[in-house]
C-alpha cells in the first residue's frame, strides 16, 4: 500500500518506460515510411482509429473497475480481519475463567492464524505478476516480510513444540489453526473453564474468521476473468499501434514538417492506455506482493500488538513502518 500523497511522476515514467519505448518505435515506422520514403498509402482514415479508440476506453475502464473492487473488498475482508481479531482477543481474556496461561494460549494462537494467513496469501499464482521485470525492480524499493521470512521461525514465536510441530505437518495451516482454537475451547468448556452462552459466542468467532479466510482465499485463488483481461490487453495494443497510421494525414494537414508529430502525439496517447492497462492490472491481484496490495503485515502486527496490550504485556512487538512510502 502507497503511503504517500501520490507516485512521482519519476517512479511512474520508470515503471512503465518499456511500454512508452515500445509505443515510440510503433509510432516512428510508420511515419518514417510516409515521410522519407513517401509511401502516403499506408496511413489510414481517422474513423476506425477512433472507432478502436471508443471501444478500448470502454473495455480499459470496465476492467479498472472491476480490478478495484478486488482491492477495495480485500481490504473490507482485513478490516473484518481486524475487529473480529479484536474481538476474539476481548472474550479470550474475558471469558475464560482460568489461569492466565489460558487467555495467552488463545490469543497468541490466533496470531499464528495471522501470520499461516499471510504466509499463504502470498504464496504466488501462475496468473500473478511478480515474475514480470517492471514487477521485480519495481519491488526492491520495498520489503515483502513474507517473501523475506520464514513461516517456521514466525511460527515458533505463538505455539507450543506440540503444536508447531502438528500445524507444520498440514497442508492448510491457517485452518487447522483455527480448528485447535475450536478444540480448545471444547475442552475448556468440558472443564467448566468456560459458560455455554461464552463458548457459542467464541465459536461464533471462530466461524467469522473462517469466513474471512474464505473470502480471502476465494479472491487470491480465482483470478480476474482471462478472458476479460485478455481482450483488454488485445484492444490496447491495437489501438497503438493503429494510432500513428491515423495520425499520419491529420497532422500532414498542418503541413509537411508536421508529420514528425505524429511520433511524440502517438505515443503521448499510447501511453495513457498502456499506463490505464498496467494500473489494472497492478490492481487485480491485492495478495501478490505489489507496491499496491493489502498491507496484511502491518495488519497483523497492529493486532498483535492489540491483543498483547490486552494481556497487559509491557514488551510489545514495534508497528511495521513504511519504506519508501510502502507499507506491506
Amino acid at each position: 500500500m502507497h503511503t504517500g500523497s501520490h507516485f512521482k511522476i519519476s517512479e511512474f515514467l520508470f515503471w512503465t518506460r518499456r511500454d512508452i519505448i515500445c509505443a515510440i518505435i510503433i509510432a516512428a515506422i510508420p511515419t518514417i515510411l510516409f515521410q522519407v520514403f513517401d509511401l502516403k498509402w499506408i496511413s489510414i482514415p481517422w474513423v476506425p482509429v477512433a472507432l478502436v479508440g471508443t471501444a478500448t476506453a470502454f473495455v480499459v475502464g470496465f476492467k479498472n473497475t472491476q480490478t478495484y473492487n478486488r482491492l477495495w473488498e480485500a481490504r473490507q475482508i482485513w478490516g473484518a480481519i481486524v475487529n473480529t481479531s479484536r474481538t476474539w482477543g476481548m472474550m479470550g481474556k474475558d471469558f475464560v475463567n482460568a489461569e492466565k496461561k489460558e487467555s495467552e494460549i488463545l490469543i497468541y494462537r490466533h496470531c499464528a492464524w495471522l501470520t499461516a494467513l499471510r504466509f499463504q496469501l502470498r504464496k504466488p499464482q501462475p496468473w500473478e505478476n511478480n515474475n514480470k521485470s517492471h514487477f521485480k525492480e519495481y519491488s526492491k524499493h520495498y520489503s515483502i516480510p513474507e517473501w523475506e521470512g520464514k513461516l517456521e521461525e514466525e511460527l515458533k514465536k505463538y505455539l507450543s513444540g506440540e503444536e508447531y510441530k502438528y500445524v507444520l505437518e498440514k497442508k492448510n495451516r491457517a485452518t487447522q489453526l483455527i480448528s485447535l482454537q475450536s478444540k480448545h475451547l471444547k475442552a475448556l468448556r468440558k472443564e467448566g473453564k468456560i459458560a455455554h452462552y461464552e463458548y457459542v459466542e467464541m465459536e461464533r468467532q471462530l466461524s467469522f474468521l473462517y469466513d474471512h479466510q474464505g473470502k480471502c482465499e476465494r479472491i487470491k485463488n480465482f483470478p480476474y476473468p482471462r478472458q476479460f483481461s485478455s481482450v483488454n490487453l488485445f484492444f490496447v495494443w491495437l489501438l497503438v499501434l493503429m494510432l500513428p497510421f491515423g495520425m499520419l494525414n491529420e497532422f500532414q494537414k498542418l503541413g509537411e514538417n508536421f508529420v514528425w508529430l505524429t511520433i511524440p502525439f502517438s505515443a503521448i496517447v499510447s501511453w495513457v492506455f498502456t499506463s490505464l492497462e498496467k494500473v489494472g492490472e497492478a490492481t487485480e491481484n491485492p495478495f501478490e506482493g505489489g507496491a499496491n496490495d493489502i498491507p496484511m503485515a502491518a495488519l497483523s502486527r497492529t493486532i498483535e500488538i492489540d491483543l498483547r496490550d490486552m494481556l497487559d504485556e509491557s514488551q510489545l512487538p514495534e508497528p511495521i513502518t513504511p519504506k519508501n512510502n510502502i507499507l506491506m
